[in-house]
């Protein structure tokens, strides 16, 4: 925990020294979309985290929901109890970290991060108190973004655990998984893996539908797009019964990369 002043060079480094040590029912207040993703990294990466309530303005909220690696971690936060997310109406100057022992305003600066720390008795007592009634009024942030974990281990069970190790490459190798020029989103993601396995567009797009990943309809789309820029290509597969089925098949700048080749051929050509 924090209990006085400190500079870190991070955002996360400031909400690491925060959640160390603290009790259930630690607030995040006001964060920014950089102190958002600091949280979730420290989350994550921490052996037994305390439960976070992450009470965020819309904005951040709605730009933490369109990119899939932040999206995704979140969900699993949220289904393992650690974190959750509740809609912030009034907005206070600061970044807040609110513990039953501290209030600290986050001060970002460019380069550093100053953590201002107060242990006053009387105003943590009142500041929890009024974030308490606030949160137990606010609306639960729906997030709809899978988890991280469904995602690999239905991918792994229904399309097979090549392409699920594949997939979780070419999410390592990314910094934002959005489909905007920051990134590659994850039905993008999805497709050139599965061409890269030579999987039917059905069984992707089924398996992504049934997963709540998106409809098969983007996943048609996103086929279309990504065939018209040379990363894949189909083939017709018969069936007994109804149309042939179209089977991926890997572009040739694409075919044997590996996931850094692969994620900075395909934003080259989708830009």
């Amino acid at each position: 925990m924090i209990r006085s002043n400190q500079i870190e060079e991070t955002v996360a480094g400031v909400l690491s020294a925060g959640t160390e040590g603290a009790e259930d029912g630690l607030y995040l207040v006001n964060p920014s979309r950089d102190a958002i993703r600091g949280l979730v990294a420290v989350l994550t990466e921490t052996d037994a985290p305390p439960a976070v309530r992450l009470f965020a303005a819309e904005g951040p909220l709605k730009d933490l929901a369109e990119d899939f690696l932040v999206a995704s971690t979140v969900s699993d936060l949220v289904e393992s109890g650690t974190l959750s997310v509740r809609t912030l109406s009034e907005v206070p100057t600061n970044t807040l970290l609110v513990s039953e022992s501290s209030v600290v305003a986050l001060v970002e600066s460019g380069q550093r991060v100053a953590a201002l720390a107060t242990t006053d008795e009387t105003f943590v007592g009142e500041t929890r108190e009024t974030y308490e009634a606030r949160w137990a009024e606010a609306a639960t942030f729906g997030l709809r973004t899978p988890a991280r974990s469904t995602v690999m281990e239905t991918l792994s069970a229904d399309i097979g655990p090549d392409a699920a190790a594949d997939f979780a490459a070419v999410l390592d190798a990314l910094e934002a998984a959005r489909g905007n020029g920051d990134g590659l989103d994850e039905v993008t993601i999805s497709l050139l893996v599965a061409a890269r396995h030579s999987e039917l567009l059905y069984d992707i797009s089924k398996w992504g539908e049934d997963i709540g990943l998106a409809s098969k309809a983007t996943f048609s789309r996103m086929k279309s797009q990504l065939e018209e820029s040379g990363l894949l290509d189909t083939e017709k597969v018969p069936i007994d019964v109804g149309r042939p089925r179209l089977r991926l098949l890997p572009g040739d700048d694409i075919a044997s990369t590996d996931a850094d080749e692969l994620v900075a051929t395909a934003q080259e050509k989708l830009a």
